[in-house]
Formats: C-alpha cells, sequence, structure tokens
C-alpha cells in the first residue's frame, strides 16, 4: 500500500507540477519520506533519516513526511524536524501538489474521502500494477494503529478500479496486484449509497474478464472473511494467482479474543483445510505476532501447533510492539522482552526447517515463470502462479515473459531453474 501511495504521490507531481525522480537525493528539489507506524523501529528511523536527508540536501529542497506517521505525529514532527516542509497523512495522498505550495502545512484528516480521486498514471514497473480497491479499516484489533493513521474503510468503485485495470494491461503488463487493509471485506461500504453492491468475489470475476490480463494478485484477505465463496472462487479462477496471505497473528483462541481478530483457531485451520482441499497448489503465508499481552507459554503452543499444521510456506514474523492509540498499549500483563526473543528465535528457526523441508520436494518441478526482474548475476527472475520466486540466466529480454522453469538448485528464500521448452 505503502508502494502505490508513492506511486501516486509521483505521478501527480509528475503531470502537475513537472517533477521527475532521481536516484541521486542531492540532486533532488523535492524529497519525500513515506513512512509506516505497523512497528515501532520504522517511526524511530524517521527522525535519523530526516536528519541526514537535511544535512546533504541541496540548500533549496524541500523535505516532505508523508504515510501513516505523518497521520499519527502530525505537526510533532515538524516541532522536531523544523526543517521539514510539509506532513501529508496517508488519507490525504491526492493533496500532494496542494501541501507541495503551503509551508509548514499538516493536511492529516483520517476521514478525508478520496475513494473517487482519480490519479495520474504512474508505475515503478511495466510488467504488473498495483490497484488499490479500498482504503483505511474497519477492524479494531486492539495492536493494530491502522484506523488510527488510515481512517474508517471505503471501497473503490468497482467502474475505477476495472478501468485502472485496463490502463495496466493496455501497456503490455500481465498481472495486477489488488490491494486493500482487508480486501475480501470489498464492498462493505462505498462513498456513494447509491451504488451497487458489490463484494470481493464478483470483483474477481469482473476483473477476470478483461481480455490480456493473466494474473490477478491481492493481498491481504481476512481469515473472519474468508467464506466459501470466496475460497470457491480463488480455487475455481484461472486467472487468481493460487498463492493466498492469511495473517494468523496467534494459534491461541484465548490471543486471538484478546487481540480481537473476530476468529478462533479453529476457524482458521477450517479455512486452511477447504482451501487445500480445493485448490492442493496453493500457497500460504502468515504474520505472527509473539509476545502479545498475556500470551503463555500454552498459547505460544497453541501458535506452533498451527505452523506445524499448515506448514506455511512464508511467515512474516515479529516480537509484540506497543503501539499509540491501540487499545493494547494499556494491557499490564506486558510479556518479558527475553522471553518473547526466544519464542521468536524458536518460532523462526521451525519456520526454516519447515520451509527447507518443502522447498525440497521442489527440485526438478516445472513452473510458468512471469519474469520481471533482472538481478546483477546476470539472472531473470519472477514469480510462479503460486508465488515460487525462481531465477533462471538471462537478460532485459525475458522481462515481461512468460516462460516455463524447471528447478534445478534449492534455496530458502529464491530458486534457480532452467528455461524449458
Amino acid at each position: 500500500m505503502n508502494s502505490r501511495d508513492s506511486e501516486h504521490m509521483i505521478a501527480e507531481l509528475r503531470e502537475k507540477e513537472g517533477y521527475e525522480t532521481t536516484d541521486d537525493f542531492k540532486q533532488a528539489d523535492l524529497i519525500l519520506i513515506n513512512t509506516c507506524s505497523v512497528r515501532e523501529r520504522p517511526v524511530h528511523k524517521l527522525f535519523s533519516e530526516l536528519g541526514g536527508f537535511n544535512k546533504h540536501k541541496k540548500p533549496s529542497a524541500k523535505i516532505g513526511v508523508c504515510g501513516c506517521t505523518a497521520s499519527h505525529l502530525g505537526e510533532e514532527i515538524i516541532k522536531k524536524a523544523p526543517y521539514v516542509n510539509f506532513v501529508l497523512g496517508a488519507r490525504n495522498v491526492s493533496k500532494i501538489t496542494e501541501v507541495l505550495h503551503k509551508n509548514k502545512a499538516v493536511e492529516i484528516d483520517i476521514n478525508y474521502d478520496e475513494s473517487e480521486f482519480a490519479f495520474k498514471d504512474f508505475r515503478t514497473s511495466a510488467y504488473k500494477g498495483f490497484i488499490n480497491i479500498s482504503i483505511g479499516c474497519d477492524k479494531a484489533c486492539t495492536f493494530c494503529i491502522v484506523p488510527k493513521t488510515r481512517g474508517d474503510e471505503i471501497s473503490i468503485p468497482d467502474s475505477l478500479i476495472i478501468n485502472e485495470a485496463k490502463r495496466i494491461v493496455a501497456t503490455g503488463a500481465k498481472e495486477i496486484f489488488l490491494l486493500g487493509q482487508n480486501v475480501n471485506n470489498y464492498g462493505r461500504r462505498f462513498s456513494s449509497n447509491d451504488h451497487k453492491k458489490v463484494n470481493f468475489s464478483e470483483l474477481l470475476r469482473r476483473l477476470s474478464k478483461i481480455e490480456k490480463l493473466e494474473r490477478i494478485r491481492f493481498t491481504s484477505p481476512h481469515p473472519f472473511h474468508m467464506d466459501d465463496e470466496f475460497i470457491e472462487e480463488f480455487a475455481s479462477n484461472p486467472k487468481i494467482c493460487k498463492s493466498m496471505h492469511m495473517p494468523l497473528q496467534s494459534g491461541s483462541t484465548k490471543v486471538l479474543k484478546d487481540m480481537k481478530r473476530g476468529y478462533t483457531k479453529e476457524w482458521f485451520l477450517n479455512r486452511v483445510a477447504k482451501l487445500r482441499s480445493m485448490c492442493p497448489e496453493a500457497t500460504i503465508s502468515t504474520d505472527i505476532i509473539v509476545g502479545f499481552p498475556g500470551e503463555s507459554d500454552e498459547d505460544f503452543a497453541e501458535t506452533i501447533d498451527v505452523l506445524n499444521q499448515v506448514k506455511f510456506e512464508q511467515v512474516f514474523s515479529f516480537k509484540y510492539s506497543p503501539r499509540p492509540e491501540t487499545e493494547a498499549e494499556h494491557f499490564t500483563n506486558v510479556v518479558d522482552g527475553e522471553v518473547a526473543s526466544d519464542r521468536l528465535s524458536f518460532l523462526q528457526s521451525l519456520n526454516n526447517e519447515i520451509i527447507d523441508e518443502k522447498n525440497a520436494t521442489l527440485l526438478g518441478n516445472t513452473y510458468r515463470i512471469y519474469f520481471e526482474v533482472l538481478h546483477s548475476d546476470g539472472h531473470a527472475a519472477g514469480r510462479s502462479d503460486n508465488n515460487i520466486l525462481v531465477k533462471v540466466k538471462g537478460s532485459e529480454e525475458l522481462l515481461g515473459q512468460m516462460k516455463n522453469v524447471k528447478i534445478t538448485t534449492i534455496g530458502r528464500t529464491i530458486l534457480t531453474g532452467e528455461i524449458v521448452a
């Protein structure tokens, strides 16, 4: 989502202000830092980054702080770093060309509705396009700051989404990537009350009718909204890539209740079982938080049990990080930091064993790879339909192409193969 917000800001600045991007910030007339606030570390990093930019930038260059940290710190950013020219919240991306000309502007209204704003076109990749299908979040997870920085959830009209997808495909791209805090809650609320209701499964069906669009990816669906219609559409629609991100957060039903996630361990495992029964080739990734307040050894063991049962292809795991303006910030049953670190280390070690074991079974398999990236070591890389990252010896002529690739070497994060007929 941050990547797409950055693309939107670049597009507006290019079209309306004549800016171009540069790889050398010392030559820049405008420096934008687009921030995340889901975890604590990026927030601390912001001010050291700002100091570095201010020290080495051109004297006339402006600095803007954007994104979620901008939303929740607001004027405090300018107080701590008075050389910052403006602050632009995550819900106010469309105002970038306005704040550019207002020194010390702070635009952080999380209720601002830009769900029907038609952004200018800009993409960092010629081979795929990110598309926002909603803004904001209606969930009340006790650990999460996002509703306080991105506001209430509003769905973007399907006509805008479909038109954007058509424009992307018209440039030669074969893949779109749908973005939303909870994509499978799409259609719950639109800006206009007379907008015809469309749920996420129907949106996927409509998008899949676009000619020359070959792949549809999305993130992140919420386990609570993984109804049978959604799973059946995922499994049966040949244009939907067979990789699913299912944020678990915890395997303990007690901890899930404390997190206000809205589902149980049993529901999560039930959805995984249905998904794998209907689509056995699908890969599943997840998010896990360890050391959430009140997490006991028994609760952590429940998380490990889910890890052993599901055997995720990828796990993004973190120690709990208290965030301001969240309910869990005030929980007093804090888990000892060393205990949380030990749990994280154990979980990550086990996950690496699972990934190594699963990847070993891929040797000799053949996958259809869509090449998108050149590596400096003389390889081109891309992903299979089910999100397996593969590289082959090759150069620029492979980019944008789909080729059958046989896996010849196994690695933990990327596999190596050779193109076959």
